[in-house]
């Protein structure tokens, strides 16, 4: 009988190929990130996959981590943002 959670053992490498950047990019809930963890402490052709993706991320993050937005367009994509919000809060307590 194995120690693994059946979740664990039972993912698809596909399904834990096309999360990688989710779990690099710290976007899962505690719960997905411990299935893809432990898919990738077991499984070393998507453990290979994800190193390759994390190396990608740090290479970008290298090459064009310090560009900024232009001052102008942070401003505009902020009050945009702000109208999203104010908008989406407005119909939900139309309903």
């Amino acid at each position: 009988m194995s120690d693994l959670d059946p979740e664990v053992t039972q993912l698809d490498c596909s399904a834990v190929i096309a999360d990688v950047w989710l779990l690099l990019d710290n976007e899962c809930d505690q719960n997905a990130r411990a299935r893809l963890q432990g898919h990738l402490d077991t499984c070393p052709s998507c453990l290979a996959h994800y190193g390759i993706e994390q190396q990608l991320k740090a290479l970008v993050n290298r090459k064009c981590g310090g560009d900024q937005a232009p001052q102008g367009l942070r401003d505009r994509l902020r009050i945009e943002i702000r109208k999203t919000v104010i908008v989406h809060e407005i119909s939900e307590t139309e309903r």
